[in-house]
């Protein structure tokens, strides 16, 4: 399965732009600031979460939008379509995603059974250096590839936890405060299971590969609080007056980490070099694009990612890429890195947000 016949419509710089005729590796080749990373970010949108960027909604639509735009794809197989997967925002609602999945409303979580999509971005380059909470997003985000009820489970406990919060300054009623903690330690705990389910298929994953060409990372999921219900339920409870007092809870997932040491030397990642981190997310990144791509079809969006691997990175790279089972996306500004796999890829040049597909 793959994406193709995808539209564009009033989103960033591009007022118009279609892509049809796509392949297992598409390239988008353009300067800095033509559109390339605006159509992977378009692409982004067609899977639950706030897309590669982050961005609030009504931030995305171009001059012409007045606020709203939409992107549009056929999910495709064996040359057929399975699928119409639309993203869009309303003019009268600039801030709120709405989402139809072949031609019917449906719910931003609902894409996620359809598709699995992964991505990495020069902005995620820091991630080792960042802090625990953008690590914490990051595990979520690839735990939603994989398990679309997870990124449920983490917003119900944060509207929980907040509540649990509200709660605690104004001294309710214990029984009030024991419901609503007991929702918290219910999906606090499913969410816990999420991130560790998925850092143990990462681990396995990753310790087949060498520690070359790219690192090989050992992840570990750093747990602060309990992971059954009840007793992160008890530990709520018991921790009522410190919570207060603080004005925060400071027990629960919320608090939890991811720790990256470098394969092979045990280097803690936030200590190695920019190019062996820029490996090791690599490496991270293959490895969840293949698991997502079990079952599900899957993209994986890779932001100048080629033009700063060296030859034999490169050429390991697209062996991986071409194995693994996804529709992959790449951008660069000049066609030199993607020479071994120019003859098999579908080819756009991006300029002032159009793209013109080129002739194979």
């Amino acid at each position: 399965m793959a994406l193709d016949r995808i539209s564009l419509s009033h989103f960033r710089n591009h007022q118009l732009s279609e892509l049809s005729d796509t392949r297992a590796f598409n390239l988008l080749i353009g300067e800095n600031g033509a559109g390339k990373t605006n159509v992977l970010e378009a692409l982004s949108l067609l899977a639950p979460g706030r897309g590669l960027r982050r961005a609030p909604m009504a931030d995305m639509a171009g001059p012409k939008g007045q606020g709203g735009f939409a992107i549009g794809a056929s999910l495709r197989e064996s040359g057929h379509e399975s699928a119409r997967l639309g993203s869009y925002v309303e003019t009268e609602q600039p801030g709120r995603r709405l989402v139809r999945i072949n031609g019917a409303e449906a719910s931003a979580s609902s894409l996620g059974e359809w598709l699995a999509i992964s991505w990495l971005t020069p902005t995620m380059d820091g991630l080792f250096l960042d802090s625990a909470g953008a690590r914490r997003r990051y595990v979520d985000r690839l735990a939603l590839a994989i398990d679309p009820t997870h990124g449920r489970n983490v917003s119900r406990y944060e509207t929980a936890l907040r509540e649990r919060n509200k709660l605690l300054e104004s001294d309710a009623d214990s029984a009030w405060l024991d419901a609503v903690e007991a929702q918290a330690a219910n999906y606090g705990a499913q969410v816990v299971a999420g991130r560790l389910a998925l850092i143990a298929e990462l681990r396995e994953a990753l310790s087949a590969l060498p520690d070359e060409p790219f690192a090989r990372p050992i992840l570990t999921y750093l747990s602060t609080s309990p992971a059954s219900a009840g007793a992160l339920q008890q530990e709520f409870r018991d921790n009522r007056a410190r919570d207060r007092a603080a004005g925060r809870s400071l027990s629960g997932p919320q608090r939890d980490d991811l720790d990256v040491v470098m394969g092979g030397t045990d280097q803690p990642a936030a200590s190695c070099s920019t190019g062996e981190q820029k490996a090791m997310l690599i490496s991270i990144t293959l490895a969840h694009a293949e698991l997502a791509a079990q079952g599900r079809p899957s993209l994986l969006l890779l932001d100048e990612v080629a033009a700063h691997l060296d030859p034999v990175r490169r050429s390991a790279l697209f062996d991986r890429l071409r194995s693994a089972g996804v529709q992959c996306w790449m951008t660069g500004t000049e066609m030199a890195p993607f020479s071994a796999v120019e003859q098999e890829a579908a080819l756009w040049i991006v300029s002032g947000g159009t793209v013109e597909r080129q002739p194979d």
